[in-house]
């Protein structure tokens, strides 16, 4: 039993619990060497361990700023303990998806360049997630993005063990009780998900994973769905169409074309068809963005159907124009929003504004 206060390894001593997923749990605790604050993970039991270390080792090569970096690795009562680098934050569903339900393409540029970094940094050394999802991305300062960290390198190799047991063991992978399966399936690539026995699974998986992931967070809906509908899309080759309202604005549709052609090429069927980590991050950093920092406020007027105001923390007023805003979500008093605020004159301008979904 872990609890509060249990000193692993003579130098690890838990202050809580900080998750569960399906196949592991994650403890916040303090290296009383370094006197710093690290994530401590170990298997559920019951759960695959066999390659535990061998996952430690491999995830311990990759050294980027998009992802959380393997520290440690240590046995204890017969458990085995995986120690990463601890990020203050939430994952991206929660820290930038649940907000309005989708983000603007200048932001999502912004966003998936970094995450296309993490994996490119990751490639370098051998080393493939697998088990790229929206869950395995922690986000800091939400917005704000101060940190965006890739994780479970070390967890990953674990998950691949879980899935093929599941893959080999059912001619149907959706009607499995593993959350690992349950979770991974929206972002499966089609040879994990109809792998022949001892294909090895490469690179192009993270990239179709990151693609993904990509057209959820910048459509708001999976190109696929999710359980057996993702199956069947998948192996009829159905991709969802991508919403009309990323390009019917000027404004925006130059960036979201953009982000749109890199995803198309990502979600090839064909593994030999997608981009490398090194073109990806190339492709991303060649499209034109605005990437000034983005703010939190909430509208507290509108004169008419043409502009309102936003009311900015720390006090002002930044007027927004109601083209400036991206998506569906209707800008409403009282809505909260986050936007990129510019000089102007009597009251800066606000874009892009990004608005809160109703709950």
């Amino acid at each position: 039993m872990i609890g509060a206060g249990k000193i692993l390894s003579g130098r690890y001593k838990v202050v809580d619990k900080i998750g569960q997923g399906g196949m592991q749990e994650v403890f916040r605790a303090h290296d009383l060497i370094i006197d710093k604050l690290v994530a401590v993970k170990t298997p559920l039991q019951g759960q695959a361990s066999r390659r535990f270390k061998q996952s430690a080792i491999l995830a311990s090569r990759v050294n980027n700023h998009g992802t959380a970096r393997t520290l440690d690795y240590f046995d204890e009562e017969g458990f085995p303990f995986l120690v990463e680098e601890f990020v203050e934050g939430e994952t991206l569903d929660k820290s930038i998806i649940e907000f309005a339900g989708y983000v603007d393409p200048p932001f999502g540029a912004i966003l998936f360049g970094i995450l296309a970094k993490g994996i490119a940094a990751s490639h370098h050394v051998g080393v493939v997630h697998r088990d790229l999802k929206p869950s395995n991305i922690l986000v800091s300062g939400a917005f704000s993005l101060s940190a965006v960290k890739i994780t479970d390198f070390g967890i990953a190799t674990l998950a691949k063990e879980i899935l093929d047991q599941e893959i080999e063991g059912t001619s149907d992978i959706t009607k499995s009780t593993s959350g690992t399966v349950k979770g991974a399936i929206p972002f499966m690539a089609p040879e994990m998900m109809f792998r022949k026995k001892d294909l090895e699974i490469g690179t192009p998986a993270d990239i179709w994973s990151l693609g993904c992931m990509m057209f959820y967070v910048l459509s708001g809906r999976h190109p696929y769905g999710v359980g057996m509908d993702a199956v069947l899309a998948i192996g009829n080759n159905d991709r969802a169409a991508w919403p009309r309202f990323m390009t019917m604005n000027s404004q925006f549709s130059p960036v979201a074309e953009a982000l749109q052609g890199i995803v198309e090429r990502c979600l090839s069927l064909d593994p030999a068809d997608r981009p490398t980590a090194n073109e990806l991050v190339r492709m991303i950093s060649d499209i034109c963005i605005f990437s000034s920092p983005r703010i939190a406020g909430k509208i507290n007027s509108m004169p008419n159907k043409y502009f309102g105001f936003i009311g900015n923390h720390g006090g002002g007023q930044t007027m927004f124009h109601r083209d400036s805003v991206y998506g569906p979500n209707n800008a409403e008093i009282s809505r909260r929003v986050v936007f990129s605020r510019s000089p102007g004159s009597p009251h800066s301008r606000a874009f892009p504004v990004l608005v809160q979904r109703h709950k």
